[in-house]
């Protein structure tokens, strides 16, 4: 099976030593990115371990695939117990940094300890430079990249930096790389803050030499010459498929549909992009840059999601005003989602939906920990009671824009995920919009059939975070080219997945984690959900409870 190679670079950051050692066992085994990211955690982080303390670790792992020059491998993974959901999480960033880190010749970083002042971590083939930047101490990600380029000439794609929320500790400060791309579920910037991190740079000329399959070529190809709706309007083309029906969250989840759609629907973000934008190697070129010069707004995005959160869930219908929203969250490091999200249940508590003056300030209290933001900070699963509002997350994470009310499976593929409510973990949502060209879809309501086919997809997705390939690749990897790409029977794949789900789920279930927690505020609307949880778990070869036998934890 392909997998990448390299060592473990362990850098304890409180003692400003470091420590290389071989993990070929685990890239074997694991393959890169994600599975090796989890299968260090799992091993070498205490199961009892406070998120925000310094004996908790973070990885950053790449993959084999990000030694070929095929499209859809642009993308990182990053591992570490989250403050947000307090179980093991791993989180996925596209854009230019993975073949950098690649190039240090370590298939994964990892961080311990905690400083005692500000650092930058200067990561090379050559070693690791600790350089204190107190001056860098609430600084901006822009204000932060410019500081790396103008003193060391480093660019914003060899770097990983937080913003003031990580500083801060907000329970969903992101991770951010070619200063507006996230590593933002699950408040991993918050990890590195507790660290005393402020920014990690990556450069080298010791990439690993792997051979990858010709096929590659193919599937760049059609990447490039595929006239695909997301290349012209990115994921929020599939706004008004969701509005039409029914399942398009607004005004905090009380509404499934939003009246304002037209003005932050797909056309409405191509009128606002003003050029291509992709990540390292792809012809896909599926990003969205965008700008309105009358009222000085220029960032990339916003994606379905955040035009969701704050846009149709905040009762905002300018796509202009969304866009504002979506730089300040990557200004300052913010998971853009959970912001919004947590935005929106604040909104309904005051009865303040599209105020958006309102929404702009509360991203900056919630950065900077000011006034009702320091509250905010904490997240939606840990405030709601306060504000008199619903839980809206599942495990501490809220949720995604695609709507498990009316996609059943996808409701049940957030209750089951390790993750929590987040859509890219099985991405089952795309097994149910009745797309074009998509003729096997399911049914989107009921069960029947979906727990099988969830635990396919949730194991094809971790192949994919570990190999790492973009998940926006489903249209063009079919079960004979991921053989082709990996050297293994598809079976032998998907199983190689099922050993990163099932570790997770172990991990999380000596944290407390059982059946209590693969709950929907929605569930009694659900026909069959128990019996679904039921089938999905005997299916895993999981307890009733949910629970890893320890007889099948993997090695």
């Amino acid at each position: 099976m392909l997998h990448t190679t390299g060592s473990l670079l362990t850098i304890d950051v409180e003692a400003r030593e470091t420590q290389t050692e071989s993990i070929d066992e685990i890239l074997e085994s694991y393959v890169g990115g994600r599975g090796v990211g989890t299968k260090l955690a799992h091993d070498r982080v205490p199961f009892d371990v406070e998120p925000l303390s310094r004996e908790n670790r973070i990885y950053f792992s790449t993959g084999p695939m990000q030694s070929s020059n095929m499209s859809f491998t642009g993308r990182t993974n990053c591992t570490s117990v989250s403050p947000l959901t307090d179980g093991l999480c791993s989180s996925n960033a596209g854009g230019f940094v993975s073949r950098h880190i690649a190039a240090t010749g370590h298939a994964a970083v990892e961080l311990t300890g905690a400083s005692d002042e500000l650092l930058v971590l200067h990561v090379s083939d050559d070693g690791v430079e600790f350089e204190p930047v107190p001056n860098l101490t609430g600084a901006t990600v822009p204000e932060t990249v410019a500081y790396l380029d103008d003193e060391h000439g480093i660019g914003a794609d060899q770097t990983a930096v937080i913003g003031p929320a990580g500083e801060n500790e907000v329970r969903f400060a992101s991770i951010m790389t070619s200063k507006e791309r996230a590593f933002g579920r699950g408040g991993l910037g918050a990890v590195l803050g507790s660290k005393n991190v402020k920014a990690i740079t990556f450069d080298g000329d010791s990439a690993p030499d792997i051979e990858i399959p010709s096929s590659q070529m193919e599937i760049h190809r059609e990447a490039a010459t595929d006239d695909h709706i997301m290349k012209r309007q990115g994921t929020v083309a599939v706004l008004d498929l969701a509005n039409e029906m029914n399942g398009l969250p607004s005004y905090y989840f009380s509404e499934q549909q939003f009246e304002g759609a037209e003005g932050i629907n797909g056309d409405a973000i191509e009128k606002k992009k003003y050029k291509k934008g992709t990540c390292s190697a792809c012809a896909f070129a599926c990003k969205l840059p965008t700008k309105d010069e009358e009222a000085g707004v220029e960032t990339e995005g916003p994606e379905f999601e955040v035009t969701m959160a704050f846009g149709s869930n905040s009762g905002v219908d300018d796509i202009v005003d969304v866009m504002k929203s979506n730089e300040l969250c990557d200004r300052y490091g913010l998971d853009a989602i959970s912001a919004g999200n947590t935005v929106a249940a604040y909104l309904a508590s005051e009865d303040e939906f599209g105020n958006v003056d309102l929404i702009h300030e509360l991203v900056e209290q919630i950065a900077f920990r000011e006034g009702v933001g320091d509250d905010l900070a904490a997240g939606i699963a840990r405030i709601h009671d306060d504000l008199g509002v619903e839980d809206w997350t599942v495990k501490g994470l809220d949720f995604a824009a695609h709507e498990g009310r009316v996609l059943n499976g996808q409701g049940l593929s957030y209750a089951v995920s390790n993750r929590g409510a987040d859509h890219m973990y099985a991405v089952f949502y795309s097994q149910e919009y009745p797309l074009v060209g998509n003729d096997d879809a399911y049914p989107p309501e009921g069960f029947e059939g979906k727990p099988q086919r969830l635990i396919e997809k949730e194991n094809q997705m971790a192949l994919n975070d570990s190999g790492i390939v973009c998940k926006f690749s489903r249209d063009y990897m079919t079960p004979e080219r991921y053989e082709a790409l990996f050297g293994a029977d598809f079976d032998d794949l998907l199983a190689a997945g099922d050993r990163i789900v099932t570790l997770e789920r172990h991990f999380n279930n000596q944290r407390g984690f059982d059946r209590s927690d693969d709950t929907l505020p929605y569930e009694d609307q659900l026909d069959g959900f128990e019996d679904a949880l039921d089938e999905y778990y005997d299916r895993r070869g999981w307890t009733e409870d949910g629970v890893v036998p320890s007889s099948a934890v993997p090695a």
